[in-house]
């Protein structure tokens, strides 16, 4: 049986928060299972771990501040972080990072909350879930500033250039590819690059409810992308990289289960 992990859900945004029931189930039809729920501020960060205590084994979670809420960090929050990675089912610092795409966060601010959650992962051990849209050399400059102590680091949602994701890999990150790679118009350069991905570096998301694979026939009815359509993505990937999208999900799979430290029980569900 072929099992999916999905690396980035965002579960608790308002596409998705009122039907988590449904959406952990038809994931599950698909055999994808579990997920992992995608903090992206202290608050939200706190709502997904009480949430996953809802569905042990189902669901886990991370606990950062994504860059476009960086100008929220404060002296306190730091504090508050560790606090958060202490609950049982977080399984990652982030999502932290830095996006000059859209700057809803001052440039400062972003490379401080970002390097304040890196320094924090180094002291708790524990991996990061990382964010870089149109910033690589402020990205990969910080990140590689506390790489050596870092555990395990991955950059999600990787839509860089070749360039990019050579230093990337330079540092030792694992790299998460989304849906982008099925868009005609935007992921013709990401889709020529899945194939210099190593295979134990690789993972497979969907950044849930965002990112709808363009290329899905018969399309959704609905735009919003879900965690069980990850197993076209993989298909999709393997297909760019020669390999069975069975042989790809187990490379997968098994990176994902290693960075996030998951000792999961067989996924049983009714075909």
């Amino acid at each position: 049986m072929t099992q999916h992990i999905d690396i980035a859900v965002n579960l608790l945004s308002e596409r998705l928060k009122h039907d988590i029931d449904s959406i952990i189930d038809d994931a599950a039809k698909q055999h994808v299972s579990p997920l992992i729920v995608i903090g992206s501020d202290l608050d939200e960060s706190a709502e997904a771990s009480a949430v996953c205590q809802q569905y042990p084994q189902q669901l886990f979670s991370t606990a950062g501040v994504h860059p476009h809420q960086a100008s929220t960090w404060h002296a306190q929050s730091r504090q508050t972080l560790k606090q958060l990675a202490a609950q049982p089912s977080v399984v990652a610092i982030g999502e932290c990072g830095l996006d000059y795409n859209r700057d809803f966060s001052p440039r400062p601010a972003q490379r401080q909350a970002f390097a304040e959650q890196l320094a924090l992962a180094c002291e708790l051990n524990m991996p990061v879930l990382m964010h870089c849209r149109d910033a690589h050399q402020d990205f990969i400059a910080i990140v590689n500033e506390y790489r050596s102590a870092l555990p395990k680091g991955l950059l999600h949602c990787f839509t860089g250039t070749k360039d990019e994701l050579e230093a990337c890999l330079n540092a030792d990150l694992y790299i998460g590819i989304t849906g982008w790679i099925c868009d005609e118009r935007r992921g013709q350069e990401l889709a020529k690059l899945v194939p210099l991905i190593p295979n134990n570096r690789i993972m497979a998301e969907t950044d849930s409810p965002y990112l709808l694979p363009r290329s899905m026939r018969p399309k959704p009815k609905s735009s919003k992308n879900l965690p069980q359509y990850l197993p076209y993505i993989v298909e999709c990937m393997a297909a760019l990289r020669q390999q069975t999208p069975d042989e790809l999900a187990q490379h997968c799979y098994r990176n994902s289960c290693e960075f996030f430290g998951l000792n999961i029980l067989p996924l049983m569900v009714d075909d």
